[in-house]
């Protein structure tokens, strides 16, 4: 299973694998603090990408269709995390306010694809 959960939410018993996906370190969080098992900055949106969507130069629509051929790009590191997600949960880390439009959810579906596949 492939959840995404705010980087301030609790950690949970039956959160998994946890990885931080965004490619800056959250604000206000030590990276001692962060109960993570690794920080993937490769399938982190790119900091073009990133801006433009912030800025809001990109609807969501435009951010996701972009943001994949950018995954795309990152197959092997998404396969290797898909494969974890078959052996255990994967919850996946990001800061975002926005808790339904949000990379780590486009990453999520793009990850469960792969898992399928």
């Amino acid at each position: 299973m492939i959840n995404c959960k705010r980087v301030y939410d609790d950690p949970a018993e039956d959160d998994g694998y946890r990885v931080l996906v965004d490619r800056l370190w959250p604000r206000g969080i030590k990276k001692s603090d962060l109960a993570r098992d690794e920080w993937c900055k490769a399938l982190a949106p790119s900091t073009a990408l990133r801006k433009a969507f912030h800025s809001e130069v990109l609807d969501f629509a435009a951010f996701s269709e972009a943001y994949r051929a950018e995954l795309d790009a990152q197959r092997e590191e998404g396969l290797r995390l898909s494969a974890l997600a078959k052996t255990q949960n994967l919850t996946l880390l990001y800061a975002a306010k926005d808790r339904q439009q949000n990379h780590a959810q486009v990453l999520a579906a793009w990850l469960q694809a792969l898992f399928n596949s």
